[in-house]
């Protein structure tokens, strides 16, 4: 059954937990922003099936399941499950992050978001994974739910990756940078 209206006040629980709490909780907030975050990803795998951009031999479509995966995994750990990102997964980003940051410019500015149209979503995503983020520190901060120190790192790392692979996918369009001229 997909609905069973135990939320139709406004309140909800989470895996292993009898407890009801508000949907405008942090918790709630957090495993909304993760959802959001899974979500979109998956328009941005779409997206990036029909372009041939990869890091090395990993295609952009297959970086962006792992990462889908991930937040499957990080979305539990929020929820209360014995569930943890490992250090290797963040070194994988890491790693990737590396990989794109040797193909491209160096950073002097803020870039304007736009170019190609897959690089607009991955940079789209990047705002939200930035939101997802600062929902789990907000309940890790609260100690709502004890969040692991390599979620945090994963999160953050996170962000990065996307911001190199959207300026990457420009790259490999021939599409040049626009800084903001904040006039």
């Amino acid at each position: 059954m997909l609905y069973t209206g135990k939320g139709d006040k406004g309140d909800t629980s989470i895996f292993g937990c009898d407890q009801r709490f508000s949907k405008s909780s942090d918790i709630a907030e957090a495993l909304g922003s993760l959802d959001e975050l899974n979500s979109f990803l998956g328009f941005c795998k779409l997206e990036s099936a029909k372009e041939d951009i990869s890091i090395g031999e990993i295609s952009f479509q297959k970086i962006i399941d792992n990462i889908q995966q991930n937040l499957f995994i990080i979305q539990a750990e929020v929820a209360g499950a014995d569930k943890k990102i490992t250090k290797e997964k963040i070194k994988e980003l890491e790693n990737l992050t590396d990989q794109i940051e040797k193909e491209l410019p160096p950073i002097n500015s803020f870039f304007v978001s736009g170019g190609v149209e897959l690089s607009s979503l991955i940079d789209f995503a990047r705002t939200i994974a930035r939101r997802a983020e600062r929902r789990v520190v907000a309940v890790s901060n609260e100690k709502i739910e004890e969040i692991d120190p390599n979620t945090l790192a994963y999160l953050n790392r996170l962000s990065s990756l996307l911001y190199a692979m959207a300026r990457l996918t420009n790259h490999k369009f021939g599409i040049k940078e626009e800084s903001p001229t904040y006039k």
